[in-house]
């Protein structure tokens, strides 16, 4: 063992130090990561060995399943217990309770919560160690985290969580390969060339071992390779026992090996005198997982199915049933029986626990065999599956399942059933940007649930009702709606829609011009959690940044924002983290730092995710910020998004995105898009509600020439611009130094002109930096050149988030690493490094070091740093 820690001496002393500063009160996370093979499992063991006494540890590890189990690591962890987790997690809703429960029991004394193999957990599990770990510091606990960061492709769960510890105590340790010299120590003794060994393997532990083990056979090509040669040297009854365990991730516990092997069992001593097994008191595993996965992918693919087929029938004896393990194995032995058995049920499970994500493959996996099931039980599945779909940000793909299951319902004439069905089926269909058939599923629901439908069913579907005339151009029917809804609610004991009714009746209220919208939608958000609805208060958050960001509270909207996201991203709610990170964004071009802004908003547009009608959010205010600095990417955007809001029909999106239509209309010298928007947004901003969108389009209108008077509301600082009044305009977007900028513009005057000149150079502003050159010449005054200061510093026009990621490139780091440094996704990191490359005229990270070096901006990186 001493062996396999060699040049581990640092990340030990810092795991020791956590554990110290956890023994004096102060909490951590220590987050270990490296490539498959690098010695996170033998460096686990030397720390878990050296903890001090009276420090409790709880550890668990992920295992290897096409579908992870819910919560599966943190049940192993409390397994034998008796405190706060292992009582949650035998609850019937574990998801609800475990956020709360993990956090008492860490705080139950000195405590080390140990998690291996992080890239395997659930996303249940997942959402509870990124709450622990913002709240860890004061728990005087250590949650430590081992990963394979070569694993973490876009839109994994973890990555989400990593990149959204900022603040947190954490210590990262990223383990690296071993030395040559600690090669030479390893093959002492052993006649193998530690050179070549060295040089083969990439210094990457497990690899030397196995290189190591057969010093005979020569370096081999690769580590399955190594493994091979080593299983290949045991006899034929311990191969054979080897093979039939290989198909089981992790362990094998010690009945299941029984059932699988019979006599057979006693052949794997031979295996574990030669090193490739480990015994131990959950049974036998691999000595690692690239062992087991090197074996069994070296089976025929038809002795490989009937193996994993032998696994199910032995799980399908034991009790309690493990579906997760079941369906793991039925999914690779294609058993078409086990999965319509245990799939919905497995899937059941795994939503009550909050991990949405693997609820949704097990349904996909049994979505093949829906004619095995009968009719009702097909109805109910796609109707999970709809939900799930929705979850996952696949909005069309929802609307279909849900379609087939009202249409099954329907067929069964299980009326209430199918009424229900089309309360979801709206959802969808709203949020896939088809509003128009949302209301009409919505109200034909309604109507179906009115005659004889439970209250509580009558109560949902009216505030979906309500919902959607609320925020298209119905407010004052929705307030009636919705108070009819509430009554339903009470009258049902369902304080969880009142507390959704509340939510909506705020947003009707905010379009009527109600100054205590805003509270109310706040009180929803109390509710809903005091009712345990996370999801109902995730919307909230959602609707009360709409609401500040509508009355330009900018200071209360980046502090909600950030609790938000907080909420939304710890319970894995990321369609409402969407809306809340586009909000953040829009705070950032609101204070002037367009690059973040810009940034983040080109994240929501190119992630995997379907945004469906969160397009509307997102799309406009990019395509502002690409107008601004006059990127002909802007029009087309813009035309896009303005026609996708004008057949959605939302209020929010249609003002977002023609206001914004309207500005790249002045801009690119476009009236008659100006006049086209004028139209059609015109009527639709006539209460007191959107009293702001109406006065910031009409400023936008004025700009581009096309008549617009003021109205009797108009609210500043719009109706100091509008009546030209610009000195008072131009303080009153003290914040928005843009605005500010072009409010200057109309002084007529050269100091206050020159002084927007120098706001819209250092934002990037061209075409209105332009307007203002024309302007000082007109005037007769000196019009200053272009700024180039930046450009001899940085003379391949890098902006400065690709300065940063350039610099974070040269220090070796990798894209993972960068965007866990940066606080961005992944995918935003391959855009940047990808245009860096381009930039620098290079195809390699190498390559990239030296040329700008060459290029002299090697000490700029550093300072945008």
């Amino acid at each position: 063992m001493a062996d396999q820690v060699l040049e581990r001496e640092a990340a030990l002393e810092a795991l020791g130090a956590a554990v110290a500063d956890a023994g004096a009160g102060r909490g951590s996370v220590v987050l270990v990561s490296g490539e498959a093979g690098i010695g996170k499992t033998s460096l686990m063991r030397a720390f878990a060995a050296g903890i001090p006494d009276g420090v409790r540890l709880l550890a668990a590890a992920c295992d290897d399943l096409a579908t992870p189990r819910a919560l599966g690591p943190l049940r192993d962890a409390a397994a034998g217990g008796d405190g706060p987790l292992a009582r949650a997690l035998s609850g019937d809703r574990p998801g609800d309770d475990v956020f709360a429960a993990a956090l008492d029991e860490l705080a139950c004394g000195a405590t080390v919560l140990l998690i291996e193999d992080a890239h395997w957990a659930d996303d249940a599990t997942v959402d509870v160690l990124g709450y622990l770990a913002r709240r860890i510091e004061a728990l005087g606990a250590v949650l430590v985290v081992t990963f394979r960061d070569d694993e973490l492709g876009p839109g994994h769960a973890l990555l989400r969580m990593l990149g959204a510890l900022a603040g947190a105590p954490v210590e990262r340790v990223r383990l690296q390969p071993l030395s040559l010299a600690a090669v030479r120590r390893l093959a002492a003794g052993l006649g193998a060339d530690p050179v070549a060994v060295h040089r083969s393997t990439g210094g990457n532990p497990f690899f030397v071992t196995e290189v190591l083990a057969s010093p005979d056979a020569g370096v081999p090509a690769s580590v399955v390779d190594a493994v091979l040669a080593r299983a290949g040297r045991l006899g034929p009854a311990c191969r054979d026992a080897l093979e039939r365990i290989s198909v089981v991730p992790s362990h094998v516990s010690t009945d299941l090996a029984e059932r699988l092997l019979g006599d057979g069992v006693a052949a794997l001593a031979e295996a574990e005198a030669a090193g490739v097994l480990e015994a131990g008191p959950r049974g036998v595993a691999f000595r690692h997982e690239l062992a087991r996965r090197a074996v069994e992918l070296s089976l025929p693919a038809l002795r490989r199915a009937a193996l994993h087929g032998d696994v199910v029938a032995a799980l399908l004896e034991r009790r309690p049933l493990d579906r997760d393990h079941v369906m793991h194995h039925a999914v690779a032995a294609a058993d078409a029986g086990t999965i319509v058995a245990v799939g919905p049920a497995a899937a059941r499970d795994a939503a009550r626990a909050g991990s949405h994500r693997q609820a949704l493959a097990h349904l996909e996996a049994v979505r093949p065999h829906l004619d095995r099931l009968p009719e009702a039980e097909r109805a109910d599945v796609l109707d999970d599956l709809g939900w799930e779909r929705y979850n996952a940000h696949r909005f069309h793909a929802a609307v279909e399942a849900g379609r087939d299951a009202v249409e099954l319902y329907r067929r069964l004439g299980d009326q209430v059933a199918a009424a229900c069905g089309l309360v979801r089926l709206s959802r969808h269909l709203f949020m896939a940007g088809e509003t128009g058939e949302a209301q009409e599923s919505v109200s034909v629901a309604v109507a179906m649930l009115e005659r004889d439908g439970p209250k509580a069913d009558l109560a949902h579907a009216m505030i979906y009702r309500g919902a959607i005339m609320a925020l298209t151009d119905a407010p004052e029917q929705a307030r009636e709606v919705l108070a009819h809804a509430r009554r339903l609610a009470h009258a049902a004991g369902r304080e969880d829609l009142a507390a959704l009714t509340s939510n909506y009746e705020g947003m009707a209220r905010a379009e009527l011009g109600d100054p205590g919208a805003v509270a109310l939608v706040r009180g929803s958000i109390e509710a809903a959690i005091a009712a345990r609805q996370y999801e109902y208060a995730a919307r909230g958050y959602t609707n009360v940044a709409e609401l500040l960001l509508r009355e330009e509270r900018l200071g209360e909207l980046e502090a909600f924002v950030d609790e938000g996201l907080a909420f939304t991203q710890e319970r894995g709610f990321w369609s409402h983290a969407y809306n809340l990170w586009v909000h953040r964004c829009v705070a950032l071009l609101r204070r002037g730092d367009w690059e973040r802004a810009i940034e983040g908003l080109r994240g929501t547009l190119t992630g995997e995710d379907d945004p469906g009608m969160l397009h509307a959010y997102s799309a406009p205010w990019l395509g502002r910020l690409l107008a601004r600095r006059g990127e002909e990417s802007a029009g087309p955007l813009l035309a896009q998004a303005w026609e996708r809001a004008r057949r959605q029909g939302l209020q929010l999106g249609l003002a977002y995105t023609g206001i914004a239509y309207a500005e790249w209309a002045w801009l690119s010298s476009r009236p008659d898009a100006a006049r086209e928007v004028a139209a059609v947004l015109l009527p639709r901003l006539q209460r007191a509600g959107a009293d702001r969108f109406r006065a910031e389009l009409l400023r936008q209108l004025a700009r581009a020439g096309v008549a617009a008077g003021p109205f009797e509301r108009v609210p500043e600082p719009f109706a100091s611009g509008l009546r030209g009044d610009w000195r008072a305009a131009a303080d009153g977007w003290g914040a928005d130094p843009y605005e500010r900028a072009l409010e200057l513009l109309e002084s007529g005057e050269e100091a206050p002109t020159l002084e927007a000149l120098g706001l819209l150079d250092r934002l990037g502003a061209a075409p209105a930096a332009a307007l203002a050159r024309e302007r000082l010449r007109a005037l007769g005054a000196r019009v200053p050149r272009g700024p180039r200061a930046g450009t001899r510093a940085n003379p391949l026009g890098l902006t400065p988030r690709q300065l940063a990621v350039l610099e974070l490139v040269r220090e070796g780091r990798t894209n993972t690493e960068i965007a866990e440094r940066l606080v961005v996704s992944v995918r935003t990191v391959d855009h940047h490094v990808a245009a860096v490359l381009s930039k620098l005229g290079v195809h390699s990270r190498h390559d990239a070091g030296a040329a700008a070096e060459a290029a002299g901006i090697g000490s700029a990186a550093g300072k945008d740093r």
